[in-house]
């Protein structure tokens, strides 16, 4: 960010201390332990702390203003220092800044949402449209109603595109994101079961995910997963495109190869797209961001340079070869059971191995719904999968339920983390492919270390 004190002073009109008017705003810092000069301090109030108690360390590591809650008195001796605006709640203020700062820069703003798949869209949408416009985007987890403020404040005044993941976990959420936003366009990935606990129902999920629209501007463009029936509300608009496999869709996926190198598909049996990502669950994904990408002019061949270029974020179906060659798939950032699902077909598609095992965890907030739905992960194990390993306590079920099937399928479930990582330790082989995935709660990317 960088901005003067006189477009402050236009937010936040109530100002104590130094004017400060022959300087320059160049960065926000919600952290007092971290350097950065000429910065504005946003002491954020939270249940078990309070920033404002450390505004002295923030002016030592470089603040020279702040916004204030009008609940603490302002420290006198810092008056003649620093520039204080006095605010209702700072919360809010950081977020009133993040919209004005939108404005005054004006790019083209891409919101994404949706149970799965949010990330690695917006990470394919930063590769793609940075080969053609000056583009910024979330990091990280940086998603909600602080994360996605301070997203905004950090694009330089010369961004063309601003990309923003919006994430949630209730109702309003992100209605509020959207609002501050104001996305030109906007993105829904799919409906998943992520956060059922707190909303009862997919139709939920599915209106909760919709909220993005509230905030999209006049003429605004909604991308979004066209296989989703609980979406199809959204169809009356002109200004909907849907992507899927269904042959109904406005752009439809085809001729997916699948190999341990990447995905390759057809969009419209027109182009054809290749992805160093595995699986039919990430075509769909790119095929958001292609789309996306031609609504900005964009030539196929740029496309595919940025896909080429894709960094992806870690521990999002990661590919590892680890202890004696053998290849891990680190998939354990999240899960929800549909990611879930779409881990293990990929696994069941690659050809190239001679023994597939999937280790799988909890799936954490699924509430009532844990049983059945961890019962529903099961339902798609089958060969080529040679074997499942389970650990936790939700995570049981899958093998209880594949054993009750009685396939041929080796599956065992685990109390002991130690006693999993020495079998896994032993399965370790250059034929072999294995696949992490749980909540993030569960931290199986200690597993995946130990046979790196």
């Amino acid at each position: 960010m960088l901005c003067t004190f006189d477009f402050l002073q236009d937010i936040f009109p109530n100002r104590q201390g130094t004017k400060n008017e022959d300087k320059i705003i160049h960065g926000i810092m919600t952290d007092s332990r971290q350097q950065h000069d000429h910065a504005l301090f946003i002491p954020i109030i939270g249940e078990n702390f309070d920033a404002h108690k450390f505004i002295e360390q923030a002016k030592a590591k470089g603040a020279i203003a702040t916004l204030w809650d009008k609940q603490h008195p302002v420290p006198e001796e810092l008056l003649t220092e620093m520039t204080f605006y006095v605010v209702e709640d700072t919360l809010k203020a950081l977020q009133t800044l993040a919209y004005a700062y939108r404005k005054k820069v004006n790019p083209f703003v891409i919101g994404i949402t949706g149970s799965n798949g949010k990330t690695t869209t917006k990470d394919m949408l930063y590769a793609v449209l940075k080969q053609q416009y000056r583009t910024h985007a979330t990091k990280g987890n940086f998603n909600n109603d602080i994360g996605l403020p301070l997203t905004i404040l950090q694009m330089e005044a010369e961004t063309e595109v601003l990309i923003l993941e919006m994430g949630m976990n209730d109702f309003g959420e992100i209605d509020l994101l959207t609002k501050i936003a104001e996305p030109n366009y906007a993105i829904i990935t799919n409906v998943g079961e992520s956060h059922i606990e707190h909303l009862g129902s997919r139709e939920g999920i599915a209106q909760a995910k919709a909220e993005i629209i509230n905030g999209l501007l006049d003429n605004g463009l909604l991308i979004r997963d066209g296989d989703e029936p609980l979406l199809d509300s959204y169809n009356n608009n002109e200004h909907v495109i849907r992507c899927g496999y269904q042959g109904t869709n406005d752009v439809i996926l085809s001729e997916v190869r699948i190999s341990t190198e990447g995905t390759t598909f057809s969009l419209n049996n027109k182009e054809t797209y290749t992805i160093p990502l595995l699986g039919k669950h990430h075509a769909l994904n790119a095929s958001y961001a292609i789309t996306l990408a031609k609504e900005l002019a964009m030539e196929q061949t740029l496309i595919q340079s940025g896909l080429n270029q894709l960094e992806h974020s870690s521990m999002r179906f990661e590919r590892i070869i680890g202890k004696n060659n053998v290849t891990l798939i680190n998939d354990a950032y999240n899960a929800s059971p549909t990611s879930m699902i779409g881990a293990i077909n990929v696994v069941k598609e690659l050809d190239e191995y001679e023994r597939r095992i999937v280790v799988l965890g909890d799936i954490l907030e699924l509430g009532d719904f844990s049983e059945i739905l961890h019962q529903s992960v099961a339902e798609v194990i089958e060969r080529p999968i040679d074997v499942v390993y389970t650990y936790g306590d939700a995570a049981k079920i899958i093998t209880t339920t594949i054993k009750e099937k009685q396939l041929d399928i080796v599956a065992n479930h685990f109390t002991n983390r130690t006693e999993l990582q020495t079998r896994l330790e032993k399965e370790a082989e250059k034929s072999t492919i294995i696949l992490f995935k749980a909540s993030r709660g569960m931290a199986f990317e200690k597993l995946v270390e130990t046979l790196r």
